[in-house]
């Protein structure tokens, strides 16, 4: 029997170890925001891997958004090196969002029923973190002659961006091509399909403006509502017919991604909407502010800055056909597309690892949301990661959020065999 053949079956052996972990973190409510239990969540990885001689270091992303003295945003980073040689590293969020309606399991108990574990963050993708854990604490065992580093973090904030988690940390050095060699990020995307990379995103404000007046006499206002509905007809008529027509050859999963999308996220017009228990009526006033959030994502085939100019050209036009119409465009978030070469020795490793364990070749996606990779790619400039985990990413979010047991223990197999591989872990006959 082959290293790679034990280290599979001992991974095997731990499943209600895998089983047991991933519930022990499901228990840990880490939602964000506000960013609740990061600390305590660390503290437990930290207690557990340390006991496998792996150095461990707590780090706050100080002065990160989000991060307060109430909240602090917590991150984990454990390593053991071995010998000289490359470093593989495994990459977790530990945040979750928020529970939502209509659960028929307690979210946060970690139930185990018919082979799944419920619970939120059990897909999205705290069994994606546990399945990495017993992949490493199993190769570890087998191998503590091994030559090469080992790391293994648990970092804040995906859900918001990672900016207090892997950006924080790749600002820091922390993912650096002279420190780690390859990525594995555990996101949920199927244990047979490994994940290059995403499309970008940019996420802006509009605020068209007008002036308050009664609302008996609205010819003496200007109603900002209004203009920004000529901004939503002229994206109707015009922006949204072009963005669909737009095809990448990137991998996009599903279908409808692969076209150039865009998504209202929120309008707020007028007066401030009045709490639920409030009994009397609004003011009739004229609104002179409306603001809008989109949320636009392109291709690896779209320049940022076209797609900025494309946006600013519709409102010019629309201001063009509307007396008085006056608008602030405001930039609040924006990510590059990236995607890793299939020839990355990363891919080839899980590649190689998927087709053993599963009998398959994998099917090469791409994310059409971002996760930390941006991070690893654009702040670390390393590009040797990709995605590879346990769960249906439909699942993600979702109430009633699972993990299926067989799905962990595949994807651990997976990701211990391309830990050896990329180690370069050879091991006789026994």
């Amino acid at each position: 029997m082959d290293f790679v053949e034990r280290l599979s079956d001992e991974i095997r052996s731990r499943e209600g170890e895998l089983v047991a972990l991933c519930q022990a973190l499901i228990r840990i409510p880490t939602l964000n925001p506000p960013g609740e239990n990061y600390r305590e969540i660390c503290e437990v990885l930290k207690a557990r891997l340390s006991a496998r001689q792996m150095d461990c270091q707590l780090i706050r992303a100080e002065g990160a958004p989000g991060d307060s003295d109430t909240y602090p945003r917590w991150n984990l980073i454990a390593r053991r090196d071995g010998t000289y040689g490359p470093c593989v590293h495994f990459n977790s969020h530990i945040d979750v969002v928020e529970v939502g309606q209509d659960w028929t399991v307690p979210p946060f108990e970690g139930v185990l029923r018919d082979g799944r574990i419920y619970g939120r963050g059990a897909c999205d993708m705290k069994g994606g973190l546990a399945a990495s854990i017993i992949a490493v604490e199993a190769f570890l065992d087998l191998c503590p002659d091994f030559a090469g580093a080992v790391e293994i973090s648990a970092t804040a904030d995906e859900e918001t961006g990672g900016y207090g988690g892997v950006a924080y940390l790749a600002e820091r050095g922390f993912f650096s091509p002279d420190r780690v060699d390859h990525v594995i990020i555990p996101e949920p995307l199927n244990k047979d399909r490994i994940c290059l990379g995403h499309r970008g995103v940019w996420w802006a404000e509009v605020e068209t403006h007008g002036s308050i007046g009664h609302g008996s006499m609205p010819f003496l206002g200007d109603c900002a509502v209004r203009h920004m509905g000529a901004v939503i007809t002229e994206m109707e008529e015009a922006l949204f017919p072009a963005l669909s027509a737009r095809r990448t050859t990137m991998p996009v999963v599903p279908e409808g991604a692969r076209a150039s999308t865009l998504n209202i996220n929120s309008i707020h017009g007028g007066q401030a909407e009045l709490p639920a228990d409030f009994t009397g009526f609004p003011a009739p006033v004229v609104p002179d502010s409306c603001r809008m959030i989109i949320d636009r994502r392109f291709l690896i085939e779209e320049d940022l800055d076209d797609v900025k100019a494309e946006f600013r050209a519709l409102l010019d036009r629309v201001g063009e056909a509307r007396p008085r119409f006056r608008y602030d465009l405001r930039d609040m978030h924006e990510v590059q597309p990236t995607m890793t070469d299939r020839s990355a020795p990363v891919v080839r490793a899980v590649t190689a690892a998927v087709e053993r364990t599963l009998g398959q070749t994998p099917d090469y996606v791409v994310s059409p949301g971002t996760y930390d990779q941006k991070h690893i790619d654009r702040i670390g400039r390393l590009q040797n990661c990709i995605a590879y985990g346990p769960g249906i990413l439909d699942l993600a979010h979702q109430p009633d959020e699972w993990v299926g047991v067989d799905d962990m223990v595949v994807s651990a197999i997976v990701m211990g065999q391309a830990l050896a591989t990329l180690l370069d872990t050879t091991r006789g006959e026994t």
